[in-house]
């Protein structure tokens, strides 16, 4: 079965990760010798993913300058900018949606994920749902845990209502169907972590458990982290 593409979300500002974003986006900060978006591509392709879908906004141009359609990286790049607002993590989905297949991938900008990508979409599959998250054993340790993940399944996922049986924490890797979106206002900025919750409530959310720790730099600790692990890995 063919691959799912993959709709990355990189519209944010990363003032989190300054001075090393003051004059060039998140996604072109040089984590052990290049780019962060290629190493993401690098593991996109290794997971059989041919097609990109890059939501894009603070110095967007400097991207699609760099990368272009993605030919000369070996995948396909479609860029989607968010214009003159942010239209944050929802919103530049929702703006995106006519150009969507039915499923895709949702990865955040900052995110390095080790998994197997084509084992999450074939969970999502099987689930019969119309929203996947991958879930990590947390325990409060790399941040505060936000799931109720019990048995296989997702009992509830929240950012800002923390409950007592939440041990997991979203992985940051998603599958979604257009279908979630379709109610959510256009042009108008809203956060895809509410989608989720909502999801959740309804019991119309599955969880897929990873048992390898996620990555990121979105913030200078998990930057230099990841830059070692890449370095070590050469």
């Amino acid at each position: 079965m063919a691959s799912l593409p993959v709709v990355i979300l990189a519209g944010g500002l990363a003032t989190r990760l300054r001075p090393l974003t003051e004059k060039i986006p998140k996604s072109l900060v040089e984590v052990a010798g290049r780019p962060f978006l290629e190493h993401q591509i690098t593991l996109l392709r290794k997971n059989g993913i041919s097609e990109i879908f890059l939501c894009v906004g603070y110095l967007g141009e400097m991207i699609e300058e760099l990368f272009g359609n993605g030919t000369q990286f070996g995948i396909n790049i479609i860029y989607s900018y968010d214009g003159d607002k942010l239209l944050g993590t929802g919103g530049a989905i929702k703006k995106l949606l006519p150009r969507l297949p039915e499923d895709f991938f949702v990865l955040y900008g900052d995110s390095y994920l080790p998994i197997d990508y084509q084992a999450a979409a074939l969970h999502f599959r099987t689930s019969k749902k119309p929203a996947l998250m991958t879930v990590f054993r947390n325990d409060n340790a790399w941040d505060r845990s936000n799931v109720w993940f019990e048995e296989g399944a997702i009992l509830r996922y929240s950012k800002t209502r923390g409950l007592p049986q939440m041990r997991y924490i979203d992985y940051g890797l998603m599958v979604c169907s257009r279908s979630i979106f379709e109610n959510c206002p256009g042009n108008e900025p809203f956060d895809l972590a509410i989608v989720f919750e909502e999801l959740s409530q309804c019991g119309e959310l599955a969880g897929y458990e990873v048992h390898d720790r996620f990555y990121e730099i979105g913030s200078h600790e998990g930057f230099e982290e990841l830059d070692q692990l890449l370095r070590d890995a050469r």
